[in-house]
């Protein structure tokens, strides 16, 4: 267990870990809150405007790429996340206030859905990167891997959290709990050391900046795999709030504490997912093809259970793949890409992955709302297959992958690698 857990052997990354998962419990309260009140209150179980909601809140990282990935590289990162963490506490606590009035209507929550979308779009790609100056380069993956074991017990908490609280005294006192949760964060930020800071050369300023980024990825056949297959998933298969809302209201005509509870449990997946990859000194792309086929035949099967008790229990299978996949992602191209461009690269990475999010989100509401939910779970099912076979192609025409079963096991080499157990 030492070794998963390595990075928190420092100071800083313990100081920004621990504030970081009391404002992510916060934070997943507060999308639990928001989806229930578009699909219950605003609305009469509208999956569209669910998904209307999820589009404004990450459309901003395609629209503002040419500033945030600019800032994530030139500006200084503990700083600016100072800035972008106190903004959004302020959000929550606006909506907070006219939600506990009474006075909240649709068109405001999308209006504070897209302002956070662009708070969130300087604040994502900063954070991602402020990792490396935390733990360093040797400790790199297990950190990201770290943060996303937190960022998903916080998953598993701040759902079950806020099912209870909506039930109990409404969604709009979850609006401010969640503004007092980012002094958590704000506080850890101010009690790094800096002299510790591993703060490595700041990239040249150019008006070709951004373009200097995309032509980095296009020479990487390695990277425009990567980001396909995270277009393909992040557009079209990580629409939770809409998948497990709507199964939750039209399938099993249950309330806000079921809605929680299920969130909670693929969390539970989630963290595993993470763990793992915290084990993992360095990701490789067929981790990504794994991790999508499972997720891909997952959603497959959970679009078909007839109750709740088994639906979750897939979940806790599509938690697991996707934060494989994701994590992975985040991590392969971390490892792989030089410090001076990494702010660039990862914007565009989570521009890809979030920014689809207004493509995709609208899209499987108005399916879930025409054909039901469980076709809208097949959508998901069916961009994890497309990304595992991007991942297959990627990896048969450069690296010239074998698959082969020896005594029922699965097993994949790759360049001469030792070959690597699957499946039983």
């Amino acid at each position: 267990m030492k070794g998963i857990f390595r990075s928190l052997r420092g100071f800083n990354y313990r100081m920004w870990a621990a504030g970081a998962l009391v404002s992510n419990v916060g934070t997943w309260m507060q999308r639990i809150a928001q989806d229930w009140i578009v699909l219950t209150q605003l609305t009469h179980h509208n999956a569209t405007a669910v998904g209307v909601v999820t589009a404004l809140q990450f459309g901003p990282q395609v629209l503002l790429l040419p500033l945030t990935g600019f800032a994530a590289d030139h500006l200084d990162r503990r700083k600016l996340l100072l800035a972008t963490q106190a903004a959004m506490g302020i959000l929550a606590l606006g909506l907070g206030i006219l939600t506990v009035s009474g006075l909240v209507q649709l068109w405001q929550v999308y209006g504070f859905a897209l302002l956070l979308g662009c708070v969130t779009a300087f604040d994502s790609p900063a954070r991602q990167t402020f990792v490396s100056e935390l733990v360093g380069e040797a400790d790199l993956s297990n950190a990201v891997a770290l943060n996303s074991t937190s960022f998903n017990a916080a998953r598993m908490i701040g759902p079950a959290v806020a099912g209870v609280l909506i039930a109990g005294v409404g969604a709009g006192w979850v609006f401010l709990i969640n503004a007092v949760t980012f002094v958590a964060v704000l506080g850890s930020l101010s009690l790094l050391r800096i002299d510790e800071l591993h703060r490595g050369d700041r990239a040249v300023r150019s008006r070709s900046s951004l373009a200097d980024g995309f032509r980095y990825v296009w020479q990487r056949p390695d990277l425009k795999a990567v980001l396909l297959m995270l277009f393909l998933v992040g557009t079209f298969g990580l629409n939770f709030a809409i998948y497990i809302s709507t199964m939750v209201v039209s399938v099993f005509h249950a309330g806000a504490d079921t809605y929680g509870l299920l969130t909670s449990t693929m969390a539970i997946g989630s963290i595993a997912g993470a763990l793992l990859a915290a084990q993992r000194a360095r990701p490789h792309i067929a981790i990504l093809l794994i991790g999508a086929a499972v997720f891909g035949l997952s959603c497959a099967l959970a679009a078909v259970m007839p109750n709740e008790a088994l639906f979750g229990t897939v979940l806790v299978v599509i938690g697991m793949s996707a934060q494989t996949f994701t994590t992975s992602t985040l991590s392969l191209v971390q490892l792989s890409t030089t410090p001076a461009m990494r702010g660039r690269v990862i914007a565009i990475v989570l521009a890809i992955a979030l920014g689809g999010t207004p493509i995709g989100a609208p899209i499987v509401g108005w399916v879930s709302d025409r054909f039901g939910p469980r076709w809208a779970l097949g959508i998901g099912a069916a961009s994890g297959i497309a990304a595992a076979i991007v991942a297959a192609h990627y990896l048969f025409r450069y690296h010239h992958l074998r698959v082969r079963f020896d005594t029922g096991r699965l097993r994949l080499s790759i360049d001469g690698d030792n070959e690597a157990p699957v499946s039983g």
